[in-house]
């Protein structure tokens, strides 16, 4: 039993979700600038977004549409009337020294998720402008106590961010991770967001805190924010868990604080504290009108919603062939869309699942990045899967492959070129390899003749061995106990 697992004996950790979705939109949220990722500092601003005296902001048709369909995709009621807020505060990354936010009059409420049988409540979606982004120059954090100096890029400022927010139905690191990998499989089937956290289209903010099994009360809770990987999330639950229960054990108590996660470490350091309310002074805004959504449009949009993640989940247990748990495995770890474009490609769904949710799931594991962006894609696994069927090369040989895919970025084929890896199975290679193994072990193959057919397990390795692992063993073994008069089987 691990220390996790003694912990979790003893808490119940309870969790909370708050997931910032920046929306596909071409412009942005209260004026017509760019949305594009990547642009000089400080090109794709203007007057509204800026927040310049005399500037008027309108707002964005399409954003309010993503909103609607991400609400009823998550089963939420639509509000008939809501409208936008002010939430003031000083930072530098708001220029307006304001966001334009939702208070206590969201566009979404009430609604659902489910993940694996349990049902995780969805408190509100709602719709908001970006902040700007600060880089803190110099010190050893990156962050903006020990820096020399700061800058700011207002080109995210004003780009149109979905709030989504859970009630703290979530028990395990594991559930946060699988909640998020839903919810981000959600939003890209709405098309609602290229929700690449990577780019910070999607981050998560993550509340836990602990309770004594058994008990109803909920404990002090910490707020880990801006977590910006499936991996991350789960880790950062992990470490929270860790660390709350180690402070609770210890007759320590729990501060209510913000907390930054640590990608290289895996762990969490304060952030500001949280035991006093920020009074952010909310009032209505008013330079915008409220919306009141028509109830014919709401319709037409829950009518047009595309096939959801676990409608096609369903569909896709019975296509594929694999149990439903697979599918739900290879859904939690984010291969699911690389298993089905591999099997389009002609492998089995089977090989397909092995590849993509076994060895190479294992790999992104280790070098702490998804399985999609090893470098490997679903036509490299096509291809070996092809080669693998046909004799050409062995489990060991293309495990083999995919370290040379992964490290030179060369197809399968030029790997196997360049590295010598293909399987032999023409029988005259190895019929003389097999003769030469049998006459140099004469006591093994005798035990093999007087029926011990699991003594041919030494020959076979021989063969293996003399031929540098790239024998087809199966055709080694059957030469073998033909070899030696012995039926196989």
């Amino acid at each position: 039993m691990s220390v996790l697992d003694d912990v979790l004996a003893t808490w119940e950790p309870v969790i909370g979700m708050e997931t910032h979705v920046e929306l596909g939109t071409a412009s942005k949220m209260f004026c017509g600038c760019s949305t594009v990722f990547g642009a000089p500092p400080n090109t794709h601003v203007c007057p509204v977004c800026l927040g310049l005296p005399g500037s008027l902001p309108v707002a964005n048709e399409a954003a309010i549409r993503y909103t609607v369909m991400i609400g009823l995709a998550l089963n939420c009621s639509i509000a008939p009337w809501c409208r936008f807020a002010r939430k003031n505060y000083f930072y530098p990354d708001m220029p307006k020294n304001y966001q334009i936010s939702q208070y206590d009059e969201p566009l979404c409420v009430d609604g659902w998720i489910e993940i694996d049988g349990e049902r995780i409540g969805i408190e509100r979606v709602h719709l908001e402008e970006d902040t700007g982004k600060s880089l803190h120059v110099g010190g050893a954090t990156g962050r903006i106590h020990g820096a020399d100096y700061s800058l700011v890029d207002y080109n995210r400022a004003g780009i149109p961010l979905v709030e989504i927010v859970t009630r703290p139905d979530i028990h395990s690191a594991e559930a946060a991770r699988a909640y998020v990998t839903e919810l981000r499989d959600i939003l890209r089937t709405l098309g609602a967001s290229d929700v690449k956290m990577e780019e910070g289209s999607l981050r998560c903010d993550v509340n836990v805190s602990l309770r004594p099994r058994g008990s109803s009360v909920l404990g002090t809770r910490a707020e880990v924010k801006n977590v910006n990987s499936l991996r991350s999330v789960e880790r950062a639950v992990r470490h929270e868990v860790g660390r709350q229960a180690a402070r609770l054990e210890a007759g320590e108590r729990i501060v209510q604080e913000t907390r930054h996660f640590h990608e290289n470490t895996g762990t969490t350091t304060e952030g500001r504290s949280k035991e006093e309310a920020q009074d952010y002074r909310y009032f209505p805004e008013p330079d915008l009108v409220p919306i009141a959504p028509d109830p014919a449009w709401v319709a037409s949009l829950r009518d047009g919603l595309p096939e959801l993640p676990s409608v096609r989940r369903s569909r896709l247990v019975g296509s594929l062939g694999l149990a439903s748990s697979d599918v739900d495995a290879m859904t939690r770890a984010g291969v699911l869309d690389l298993v089905i474009e591999t099997v389009a490609l002609g492998a089995s769904a089977a090989e397909a699942r092995n590849w993509w949710l076994g060895d190479l799931q294992a790999r992104a594991n280790a070098a702490s990045v998804d399985a999609g962006d090893l470098g490997v894609t679903p036509a490299h696994v096509a291809r070996v899967c092809a080669l693998v069927a046909a004799g050409d090369l062995s489990a060991t040989m293309a495990k083999a492959v995919f370290d040379g895919v992964i490290s030179t970025g060369s197809d399968p084929d030029a790997v196997i070129a360049e590295r010598g890896l293909k399987q032999v199975s023409e029988e005259g290679a190895l019929g003389a390899a097999v003769d030469d193994a049998i006459a140099a072990n004469p006591d093994i193959a005798a035990k093999v003749r007087d029926g011990k057919v699991a003594a041919a397990g030494a020959l076979v390795g021989a063969v293996m061995k003399a031929m540098r692992g790239q024998a087809n063993a199966a055709t080694v073994n059957r030469l073998v106990l033909e070899r030696l008069g012995v039926a196989d089987g």
